[in-house]
């Protein structure tokens, strides 16, 4: 029999969100937490606009050898973790450290500190030959992505098994996604799961800029973001972190604590076809949906909400628009979908996981963040997005999925706790 797994802690860093509270009254307002971009100089860039953290490593009471040792990306995911342990009510000293996991997902990992060294150690760019005399002694931090998740275990003091899932923009749904396995298969009781990113730095930028992914709308940062609407032209950059405390329903129920959603179906699937490009017909993201659905035992008629990936390029959101026609059949056109993308932009492997702590949320209090700054429709995409203002609905099965460069195309299903088919 398989076991059931809940999501019982939340806990996020997101532009214009510092915790939970701020993260959803965000998006349930509408309100957008695009601006000009801040952590690096923007002016040689075609875009220039990123959803940027108000985030203080101080103000979270990290020590300075902490900052001097993590990633602002490694930061935003421990100040996560301990807010979504304190909310889950999970003390880990009370817990078999064997029997506690951690899956955490990152696109670009220490993408800001390994070009800060780099601008060291070579001179800003000036010496070819670089002089190891002035190399940081915590270079290897920022080499090896993993550290990141041994930093989140180190927090929870999780012994169990313990990875970084890296694959891109479906990083933190993948990471979820493996965390749910782990519990499923009865590796772990508990498993830390979720994601960060804060690839605001100028490689990265410049990377987006060089193939005309991310938006040139400099002129209206705020407006910049515009999933499905019919003059969008590219996404904004972003960074954040959401990290979720999943737990095995049963372990949960025997310390009382209160379930925000049951995960009840994942699957991933790679369309093989091109780094950056997508098919138009949507077919491996809809056969993700699919098997999603069938592990859930739900059928398309049983979803009330999709969250969609929704970048705000055309041709995702033209792919996305495909897929849930294919895989939803004729409820694809009832069911609200919308992209909080266009509120908090995209943090590339780390809105996976902070996606998923919306629908969570969207279950909890029974109301469907909106599309910000549709105002245009695109013809093509001629489904629900949930225009402008969040609507209050009754909430208890929602899909997210989500789309990453090298063809990843990924599902996931949250229900309400205690409707779910026992297993």
């Amino acid at each position: 029999m398989a076991r059931r797994v809940v999501i019982t802690g939340i806990g996020v860093r997101t532009p214009g969100g510092n915790d939970v509270k701020e993260f959803w009254g965000l998006l349930t307002s509408g309100r957008t937490a695009t601006r000009r971009m801040s952590l690096c100089d923007p002016g040689e860039f075609r875009s220039q606009v990123a959803a940027e953290c108000d985030f203080d490593p101080r103000r979270e009471g990290l020590t300075p050898r902490e900052i001097r040792r993590m990633d602002r990306a490694t930061q935003l995911a421990v100040a996560s973790t301990r807010d979504a342990l304190r909310d889950g009510g999970l003390d880990t000293a009370q817990t078999d450290p064997h029997r506690v996991g951690v899956a955490l997902g990152s696109a670009v990992a220490a993408a800001t500190s390994l070009e800060n060294e780099y601008l060291v150690l070579s001179d800003s760019g000036r010496q070819w030959m670089v002089d190891h005399d002035y190399l940081s002694p915590h270079m290897f931090d920022y080499l090896t992505p993993g550290v990141a998740a041994a930093e989140v275990a180190w927090v929870a003091g999780a012994e169990g098994p313990v990875s970084l899932v890296s694959d891109g923009c479906t990083s933190g749904l993948d990471a979820v996604g493996h965390g749910f396995r782990l519990i499923r298969e009865g590796s772990v009781d508990v498993a830390i799961a979720g994601a960060t990113d804060a690839p605001i730095t100028p490689i990265v930028v410049a990377c987006f800029d060089a193939i005309k992914a991310t938006t040139p709308r400099n002129d209206d940062p705020e407006h910049a973001s515009r999933p499905f609407d019919r003059t969008r032209d590219g996404f904004v950059l972003a960074e954040g972190s959401a990290i979720l405390v999943l737990e095995d329903l049963e372990h949960a129920q025997r310390r009382g604590a209160r379930p925000y959603a049951e995960i009840t179906g994942y699957a991933t699937r790679l369309n093989a076809y091109h780094m950056t490009g997508l098919k138009t017909d949507g077919v491996e993201m809809a056969e993700a949906i699919r098997v999603a659905l069938d592990e859930s035992r739900l059928n398309a008629e049983d979803v009330d909400y999709v969250n969609a990936h929704g970048s705000g390029t055309k041709q995702n959101d033209r792919h996305e628009t495909a897929a849930f026609k294919r895989s939803l059949g004729q409820h694809a056109r009832q069911i609200p979908v919308s992209s909080i993308k266009s509120m908090v932009g995209h943090s590339l492997g780390a809105i996976g996981s902070i996606e998923i702590a919306a629908c969570a949320l969207a279950i909890e209090h029974g109301v469907v963040p909106p599309t910000a700054n549709l105002h245009e429709p695109d013809p093509e995409c001629d489904l629900d997005y949930v225009p402008l203002t969040a609507r209050e609905m009754a909430v208890d099965a929602v899909l997210s999925v989500g789309s990453g460069f090298g063809g990843f195309q990924s599902a996931m299903v949250l229900r309400r706790p205690g409707i779910g088919v026992a297993l």
